[in-house]
């Protein structure tokens, strides 16, 4: 489908450029499609970023392991799988960035694993589930970016390993007690 070519292009550019490369003819270019191609789908900047980050949620819901019988490797599962994708967690990180200079952009910071959270925080018998749910989401993004970023990116083990697995593990498991 071409909207998801034009969509997974943006993900690509804006991981590797940042979001100021982010241009109608240049997601053109990324997807080798005719230059007008992305502005025929995605008239303005805006909806050119709504739109990249619409299907980086959809593709993030789409890999998060709940697993009943073990919810702390579930989540470093997940985890571990978006520091895998590196590319397309760099460009959700930067689309958030943007939103925070660009008030119309607020929407983008609505796409986020919460809903799960809270029904998890509520299954684990926290006393404020949206509260607790709200903490975790907090701890997830926070463990994540620092693995991807910050320190953990040169300290930790390797993502897409099963020690990465375990030491992701370990911290959730950590964040998850009532």
């Amino acid at each position: 489908m071409r909207k998801d070519l034009i969509t997974d292009a943006a993900i690509q550019l804006v991981a590797e450029q940042g979001m100021r490369g982010l241009t109608h003819r240049a997601v053109d270019r990324q997807a080798g499609l005719p230059e007008g191609s992305t502005s025929a789908y995605f008239r303005t900047r805006k909806a050119l970023i709504e739109g990249f980050v619409e299907r980086l949620a959809v593709q993030e819901q789409q890999e998060i392991v709940l697993d009943p019988d073990d919810l702390a490797g579930g989540i470093a599962r997940t985890i571990d799988g978006w520091l895998v994708e590196r590319n397309r967690t760099l460009a959700r990180y930067a689309a958030m960035l943007e939103a925070t200079h660009h008030p119309e952009l607020k929407t983008i910071l609505t796409h986020s694993p919460r809903e799960q959270a809270t029904a998890l925080a509520q299954a684990l018998g926290h006393e404020d589930p949206e509260r607790s749910g709200a903490h975790i989401t907090a701890f997830i993004e926070g463990l994540l970016f620092y693995r991807l970023v910050g320190g953990g990116s040169t300290t930790g083990p390797t993502p897409g390993t099963e020690e990465n697995v375990r030491d992701l593990k370990r911290a959730v498991e950590k964040a998850l007690r009532p």
